[in-house]
């Protein structure tokens, strides 16, 4: 046993020596295996202006490009697109080059959905470039990452399939809105518009189409801050009223303080007190309820001095008047003189919503994603003015119809659309004798048309008070004298 181990291990290294010339030996002796096609390139240009990505559904160019080994004669090549991808065959380019020397080599292209088949009724020289150019490919709208597949065909007549490669290229996925701009963008009239600078800058057609759907989200946060804050805003602003008309001089200095301040000061200094200054004593909160917060504590402050110049419009007879039926003050000012006053400053709380509306603008400065902020994110991406244009049409969707509802009211309470009734002319009566029954009757109707009866009072214009009280009697005692 020993002597059988000591003889291999003297003759190990002259075993292997063996069979490393064997080896050697064999691979001069043996045929040299032939290489596939190799892949050189799959690649996707960049179709958006000023950056690099691929959008679907957008006009790109995809360029496939193989080497072929130097025994292989190419005579067909066929590159699968990515499922859903479209293009005609007019734009497929085909070039096949040797070393330096571009060849001039027919070439028939086949479309059957995303396959394209290009052949070639001369044989590509062995170990030829192969470039194949799919000029405005549109891919998928849904976008996603892809790789490449396919197959070619030797001279010989058998079929191959293409070498796998890690080369893959993404494509960001596309909107309706997106594909319409587009489409918009390869119009002769828009590449027209486009051309004048002023309209570019300001109304580009595409980047408004692009736009309308994106400044609508921030919109609809604008509108949700308003119906937040409004409603808050009113009755804060009844209180800040009624202290500021109390009795009490501390209450009444209070309230003026408060007014005065907030009143005096520019809501966008507020804005920044309140987002840089809370979060510096520990108070973090989310930057919608701030910016509603800040509208809350603005506005209350306008609506106090609305609500307390409606009160104070209210006659004095009203508040008698309540007092005669047994009311006590609270009653008199929730049950009569606040529904009173509602009535009339209903337009100017209407303007208030209007400013509250359109100051929401100011929230872009403290980052939070309202209106303005979107059509500022999109003006930066492009460098074009166009979204701000869509941003102010956003704000005359809802400024129009309300200021066309306040002057609509204000004719209504000014009396503007009453309808007077036009007084009958009496026929014309025959000369009438002095004195007489009809003649009497006749100068009792002329004095009721010119006076009018004494007990008719326009209560909504003429306010009860002690002053119009006696005028009025004295009127009436002057008529029946007559």
């Amino acid at each position: 046993m020993q002597t059988a181990t000591a003889f291999a291990r003297k003759h190990f290294a002259g075993i292997a020596a063996l069979m490393v010339v064997a080896m050697l030996a064999a691979s001069f002796v043996l045929p040299v295996q032939a290489h596939a096609l190799e892949v050189e390139r799959w690649t996707a240009k960049s179709n958006t202006s000023g950056e690099t990505k691929i959008m679907g559904e957008t006009p790109t160019r995809v360029t496939w490009q193989g080497q072929s080994a130097e025994n292989e004669s190419l005579t067909e090549v066929s590159v699968d697109l990515p499922a859903g991808s479209s293009i005609e065959a007019e734009n497929v380019k085909t070039t096949v080059m040797s070393g330096l020397d571009r060849l001039e080599i027919a070439s028939q292209t086949a479309i059957e959905g995303a396959k394209v088949t290009v052949s070639f009724p001369e044989p590509t020289p062995a170990g030829s470039l192969v470039m194949i150019e799919f000029n405005r490919t549109l891919l998928p709208a849904a976008g996603g990452t892809f790789g490449m597949t396919g197959s070619y065909t030797t001279v010989d007549g058998q079929v191959h399939d293409l070498a796998t490669t890690d080369q893959t290229f993404d494509v960001v996925g596309t909107s309706p809105t997106e594909q319409l701009s587009v489409w918009l963008g390869q119009q002769d009239w828009v590449k027209a518009w486009n051309s004048n600078k002023f309209l570019h800058l300001f109304f580009d057609p595409t980047i408004i189409v692009t736009s309308i759907p994106t400044v609508f989200a921030g919109w609809l946060i604008s509108i949700g801050l308003v119906i937040l804050s409004f409603p808050l805003a009113i009755p804060l602003g009844l209180v800040w009223a009624f202290l500021r008309m109390a009795k009490s001089r501390i209450l009444r200095a209070i309230g003026a303080t408060y007014i005065n301040i907030v009143r005096g000061t520019p809501l966008f200094l507020q804005l920044y007190i309140v987002f840089f200054g809370l979060p510096l004593m520990g108070i973090t909160m989310d930057n919608f309820l701030l910016a509603a917060i800040v509208l809350v504590v603005n506005s209350s402050a306008y609506l106090a001095e609305i609500f307390r110049a409606g009160i104070q419009s209210i006659s004095k007879g009203q508040f008698e008047a309540a007092r005669s039926l047994g009311m006590n003050s609270i009653q008199t000012m929730f049950f009569v003189i606040i529904p009173q006053t509602v009535k009339r400053v209903i337009p100017t709380m209407t303007s208030e919503f209007i400013l509250m509306y359109k100051d929401t603008s100011l929230m872009a400065a403290v980052g939070v994603m309202e209106l303005m902020m979107y059509a500022k994110t999109i003006t930066a991406a492009t460098g074009n003015v166009t979204p701000y244009i869509v941003a102010a049409g956003y704000y005359l969707i809802v400024t129009i119809p309300l200021t066309k509802l306040i002057n609509t009211m204000e004719l209504r309470m000014a009396g503007g659309r009453r309808k007077r009734k036009k007084q009958a002319h009496p026929a014309p009566e025959a000369e009438l004798v002095p004195g007489s029954d009809a003649a009497v009757a006749r100068n009792i109707r002329m004095s009721e048309t010119f006076a009018g009866p004494a007990s008719q009072v326009d209560y909504d214009e003429c306010a009860y008070s002690p002053t119009n009280r006696n005028s009025n009697s004295n009127s009436n005692s002057n008529h029946m004298s007559h």
